[in-house]
């Protein structure tokens, strides 16, 4: 299997809005069983296709302890909100090593097409309502750091690249003492 690169904050491609899939097929099912590899191996929870370079409306997520309760979504549409307001800490693979306290609806309901193509509808809460909510927004050009103060986005922004230019920019694979990051 292969593992796909994850782009890194400020990429200017995590910014594109992804298209919709037109057709669930094999070529879209080979994207989301590489970007499961690709999450599981930066000890992730969630990942959208554009974190990868694939500007397709593709999300896969797990945040189960055992790793074991695979859950994608194509084409994914929030259908509703709640008004009850969850606040966690966010981190993402996009941002490595950096987390920061977001506030979303405590529960979202969406709309996604399912491995056969056909259209369901989940609803979900806690980590996973914030997860899907997360990387929804990343399908839509937008990172966890645009939900906090310009000044916080800004110090993480010229962290980043100065890792970058140094060739230092911390990875979950590498350093197992990373949290989970969605």
């Amino acid at each position: 299997m292969n593992r796909l690169e994850v782009l890194h904050f400020p990429d200017k491609r995590l910014r594109k809005i992804a298209e919709p899939v037109k057709k669930v097929d094999n070529e879209i099912k080979n994207i989301i069983e590489q970007m499961f590899f690709t999450m599981y191996e930066e000890k992730g929870i969630g990942l959208a296709a554009t974190q990868v370079n694939i500007h397709k409306r593709i999300i896969v997520i797990d945040v189960s302890e055992n790793k074991d309760k695979k859950i994608f979504l194509i084409n994914p549409e929030i259908i509703s909100l709640s008004d009850d307001i969850d606040t966690m800490e966010e981190g993402c693979l996009s941002v490595p090593g950096f987390y920061e306290t977001v506030s979303r609806p405590k529960t979202v309901k969406v709309s996604s097409l399912n491995y056969d193509g056909k259209q369901i509808e989940i609803e979900a809460n806690g980590l996973l309502s914030t997860c899907i909510q997360h990387e929804i927004d990343h399908l839509n050009g937008k990172l966890f750091v645009d939900h906090i103060s310009s000044l916080k986005r800004s110090r993480i922004e010229k962290k980043i690249t100065k890792l970058k230019k140094e060739g230092a920019v911390p990875s979950r694979k590498s350093t197992p003492n990373y949290k989970s990051a969605i």
